[in-house]
């Protein structure tokens, strides 16, 4: 399992994630980029992969966008669905592995926001995902998703560390009006390319004395840009555009020494040929 399959980081996903992005914050004014996104290429139906609790698919729906939502976590769409209906809208969020997922339908635009493509453990797997993804677009349809430029440097780091070396990360207020802080620790297998180890929550009662503590699981992949290029030529794709961040900075896709220029977070557009 990973951290997202449990209950109680479903259900307190957007609580600790807006403290996270207050003093962290590489995703502001996301929502609206996908936003954008939608209206520009979305006119055949957008699917929001790895939608989380919703904060994409919400957004959108709440703003015209014929959106579906799928999610590996059954957690996390129980607690879209949720905020969905709480808000009026009738949405279809379906449990399903990006690799396999299929609603019978095709959709002009595939978003995987943030993280999501990043927690597909190895590089058949996000083959096997960027086929199964192809397949479920129009002709010339266009999928998005998000890596960054791992540093050799912080990779250095990270192999000194083991799963169990803990770090304070936030503290936030959970569903339960309880305060919780977490702590990660978070290590770098240079041969799978893989960061693994565990997240602590530990739960506090008014004197600020632990009271509860629970390990969840996390795994993610740093890919390399040349892999995505790869990868795209392999699943039937062309990359269009790479974006850093979310404020209309694309990259020179004719200048491969931009990798060593910026070092952020990276949004692909890829589009499905014929």
């Amino acid at each position: 399992m990973d951290l997202h399959d449990f209950r109680d980081v479903a259900e307190n996903y957007d609580r600790y994630l807006a403290v996270m992005y207050e003093h962290d914050d590489h995703h502001e004014a996301f929502q609206d980029f996908y936003l954008k996104l939608a209206r520009q290429y979305g006119a055949g139906g957008v699917v929001d992969v790895a939608c989380g609790t919703g904060a994409v698919l919400l957004y959108l729906a709440e703003r015209g966008i014929d959106v579906d939502g799928t999610d590996l976590s059954e957690e996390m769409c129980r607690v879209a669905r949720a905020k969905a209906e709480k808000r009026g809208l009738d949405l279809t969020v379906i449990p399903s592995d990006m690799t396999t997922f299929s609603s019978g339908r095709k959709y002009s635009l595939a978003i995987i926001a943030r993280s999501g493509f990043m927690h597909l453990p190895d590089s058949k797997t996000q083959q096997n995902a960027l086929l199964n993804l192809r397949d479920q677009l129009t002709d010339g349809g266009i999928l998005t998703f998000n890596t960054f430029d791992p540093l050799p440097s912080i990779q250095a780091q990270m192999m000194q560390t083991t799963p169990e070396d803990y770090s304070f990360r936030l503290e936030y207020v959970n569903s339960e009006g309880l305060r919780e802080r977490i702590y990660n620790a978070i290590t770098y297998d240079p041969v799978t390319q893989q960061m693994y180890g565990n997240w602590k929550f530990e739960t506090l009662d008014e004197a600020g004395c632990v009271i509860g503590e629970r390990i969840r699981p996390l795994r993610m992949r740093q890919t390399y840009r040349s892999e995505i290029f790869l990868l795209a030529q392999l699943c039937g794709f062309e990359v269009l555009d790479i974006y850093r961040g979310y404020k209309d900075e694309k990259e020179d896709l004719s200048d491969p020494s931009t990798a060593a220029k910026y070092r952020e977070n990276l949004i692909w557009i890829l589009k499905k040929k014929a």
